[in-house]
This record gives structure tokens, sequence and C-alpha cells, in this order.
């Protein structure tokens, strides 16, 4: 009996005890911080805040007015460089510290490294729907890197007209795309994450504000019939931490880049860009995305052309065609508009934006061009004939490349801004015309809309690309030693 006693007893201690563990972990859930250190599915977050943009009769760049504070921000730190890491966290814990409400999203193979040293949650998804995911909700891109970085981040947009404001930072090699140094990060932050506000940063921290803002929020809670209990102010309302403030008028600048629209179609006419692959497994997030039945798209959205169901791709920098491997000159058919332009012989043919005409083009000898001219370029690589010389044309102009019948190589690869790549064989065509700049009712459509420092005066925004012509590529600079006062 004492034996059947005690063996009873075990098991109702067995039994009871897995009752206790449930609560012991929901405690643990909300009180360890170690537990808050995850990384969450993009797909519980709101969708993206479209951003409008402004004109101005004495500037070629844009204002930009946040309709509401932006949520969702893409954080690209370069690849590759612990140095970038570590300052891609200062960053992250400063901002979602500072500025309550963001959601701070990372590309899946950032996320697994970097989501141990922050105390809060990040946000990613699976690489195969980044491009999907991205465009349907990020609001901002913020790039520490150089010009690699940032063409990785158009290139998650590749697919979209309208792409999030692009805030980059100069971490790079070069980095002539690259706007602000890092050690600005605070301000630059502000002046991006400010723009738009209804009221100055100033006025956020008054008290005359703050009881303004409260009324406000218990006058919309009578209206919907809630209780008049003061709720958490988020967004623009509780910025923190003291600053010269922006004022309604002093708005960060945009400088909206043209892209190339590039569709790349078999013998028979199709549009075939869906076959596009990643140029590095490196970067596995510019894969071909899976098929969705309701890609995210603004109302005005046109079908793909030639009546394919496939969005075309877009460049931010060139289109490239070239021998590859083949030891013979690639012989190319070039037609602007229709019309029969060339036969080249060369290397390969780069058609450009004035974005990339001091990349690739550069150094094959084209023009340098500035970002705000609405034009496309064509540059030989290495061309036979010394009278081919490199075109500048309207950004509206329809260049085809085409494969000569004489072509020794049965096959060429073409590369879109070294992202994404794609053999074409006699019979196929690359078309590639200006990406349309347009004012639609939703806001702009087309380009890549990138955050710039303001001038120091009226007219002089633009003042940072001559800076980088001399201080980074070196314009016209002499060769050898200058002496002193010869």
């Amino acid at each position: 009996m004492s034996i059947l006693l005690y063996s009873t007893a075990m098991n109702s201690t067995r039994m009871a005890a897995p009752l206790q563990l449930p609560r012991v972990a929901q405690r643990r859930f909300f009180s360890s911080s170690p537990i808050r250190r995850r990384i969450v599915d993009i797909s519980t977050l709101p969708d993206r805040i479209v951003p409008n943009y402004q004109q101005s009769q004495t500037s070629s760049l844009l204002s930009l007015h946040w309709p509401q504070p932006p949520r969702n921000i893409l954080l690209m730190p370069k690849l590759h460089a612990p140095h970038v890491i570590v300052s891609a966290v200062e960053f992250a814990k400063h901002v979602h510290s500072n500025y309550p409400g963001l959601n701070l999203v990372f590309e899946n193979h950032v996320a697994e490294k970097i989501h141990e040293t922050l105390p809060f949650p990040i946000y990613t998804t699976d690489a195969r729907e980044a491009t999907f995911q991205f465009a349907q909700k990020i609001d901002l891109v913020t790039t520490m890197g150089g010009d690699g970085t940032i063409l990785r981040a158009a290139s998650l947009f590749s697919q979209q007209t309208i792409v999030p404001p692009i805030l980059s930072f100069n971490m790079g090699t070069l980095g002539f795309l690259g706007e602000w140094k890092f050690d600005e990060y605070k301000r630059a932050w502000r002046e991006c994450y400010m723009s738009g506000s209804p009221v100055t940063v100033e006025d956020l921290v008054a008290p005359h504000t703050q009881a303004a803002v409260t009324s406000r929020r218990l006058d919309r809670q009578d209206a919907n019939g809630d209780d008049q209990t003061p709720s958490s102010p988020t967004g623009w309302d509780i910025v923190r931490g003291n600053g010269k403030s922006m004022g309604l008028s002093r708005t960060a600048k945009i400088l909206l880049r043209s892209r190339l629209r590039v569709g790349i179609y078999d013998a028979r006419g199709r549009n075939i860009s869906d076959q596009l692959m990643p140029t590095s497994t490196a970067e596995p997030d510019l894969g071909t995305p899976p098929d969705h039945t309701s890609d995210w798209t603004l109302p005005s959205a046109r079908p793909a052309e030639g009546g394919g169901s496939h969005q075309p791709m877009h460049a931010i920098n060139e289109v490239s065609i070239d021998r590859g491997v083949h030891p013979h000159l690639a012989m190319i058919e070039i037609y602007v508009n229709g019309q029969p332009l060339t036969e080249a012989v060369a290397d390969g043919i780069l058609i450009s934006t004035p974005t990339g005409s001091t990349a690739y083009s550069l150094s094959a000898g084209g023009s340098i061009v500035h970002p705000v001219v609405e034009s496309l370029l064509i540059t030989p690589i290495s061309p036979r004939s010394l009278s081919f010389r490199p075109l500048v044309l309207p950004l509206r102009s329809k260049v085809t490349l085409k494969l000569s019948k004489r072509n020794r190589a049965r096959e060429l690869p073409v590369s879109i801004d070294g992202k994404r790549r794609i053999g074409v064989s006699i019979g196929m065509e690359v078309r590639v015309e200006g990406e349309r700049l347009e004012k639609m009712p939703e806001g702009w459509r087309g380009g890549v809309p990138c955050v710039i420092p303001r001038g120091d005066a009226e007219g002089q925004d633009d003042d940072s690309w001559v800076a980088g012509l001399n201080g980074l590529l070196k314009f016209n600079h002499p060769f050898g030693e200058q002496n002193e006062g010869h």
C-alpha cells in the first residue's frame, strides 16, 4: 500500500510540473531582454507611405514632404565590411531610441548577422520575397557604403515605378553617389524624417505644442465615442532631443536620378526579363521573385510593354552587352527610334544614364553628364573604328540592340547595373529607353529620389556634384607635381 501511495504521489508530481512551465515562460517573454532580440517577418508591418515631392522655380531639386512620419526603414550596410556593420548598429540604436514608432528592416542575410547586437526586434523577409515585400512595405532606404551599395538598393526596386527615397552615407571606396558623411547621420536623419512635418522641431518639445497635440487627440477620441484618456503620442509628436529647428520651409532636398527602362525580348517578341539572374551569389535578394497574383502597384501603373505579363526592369547606371569570354569582337546592330544607326564592332556597347556617365561609361571614354539632364548615352567599349564616338540622346529615345547575324559568338551576356544578367542570342532584342519622370496625382513617378545636403544659399544645392568631380574623380588634374608659383 505504501509503495502504491508513493508511486501515485510521484505521478501526480510529474503531471503537475508541466502546468507551471507556461507561466514561467510567459513572464520571461515580456521581461527578459534577450528574448526581444528576434527577427520578425516584414509582412506584419503596415504598407508603405508614399511621400510627396514639390518643385521649385529656383532649383532643379525637389522638396521632400511626408504626409505622415515614415515608419518602415530599410537599412542596408556595405557587404563584407565589419566596420560598417558596427556603424549600422550605432545608427539603428540612435533612431530607434529617439524616433519612436520606427520599424528597422534588413536584408535576410544581414539580419541573421546583426539581430543579436540589437536589443529590439528587427524585420526581414525571405530572399525570394525581398523585391516584392520591400516594394510593398518600405517607406525609406538608408544605405551605408559606396556606390555599389546604392546600386544594390536601387536594384531591389528595379521593377517599381515609384522608388522610396534613399538616404546614403558615404562609407565605401569612392562614394561619388554617397551624399552624406557618416558623422553627419544625426542631422541627416532628422532633416529627412522631419521633412514635411506641420510643426518645427523646436516646437515639438515646447509645452504649448504638447498641450495642443493632446487636446487634438482628445477631440478625435471624443468624436469617435472613445474615452478621453490621453493616449501615447507617436511619430512627430514626441521627437526627442534638442537641435536647430528646420522650420516649415526647410525641407529635405531630393535629387531625382533618372533610370533606363529595359526589356529583354526573345525571337518571338516575348518579354523574358523575368529570366534575369543575380550576377553575384552574395546578393540573393536580387533573385527573381515568385509570381504574385496581385503585386503591389499604384493605380496609375502601366502594364508591361509589348503586351507581356512582365514589368520591364530599370537601371540607374547602365545596360551593357559585351563579348564576354569570347575572343572575337562583338558585332551589335544599334537602332534609335526604329532607325538603323550602325553595326558596332567592339568589345561591347553601353547604354547609360547621366548618373551612370561617371561609372563604366566614363572608363570607356564616354561624356560626363550632370544627373538632372534628361538624356541617355551610347558609349562603345573599345571599338574597332576610331570614328565611333560616344553619343548623347534625348531621354525618351528608344534604343534597340541586336546581335548581328555575322557575330561569331552565338550568345553574348547582357548586364543591368552589373547586378542582373542574361544571355542573348541572334534574333533576340534588348530594348532600352529613358524612364519617364511624371508628376501624377499620387506623386512623382519614375526615377530614384536621393536625399542630398542643402546648399548654403539658394540655388547652390547642386555643388556636391562639382565637388565630387574635383575631389573624387580629379577632373582635369595635372600630371606630375606642380611647383608653387609656377
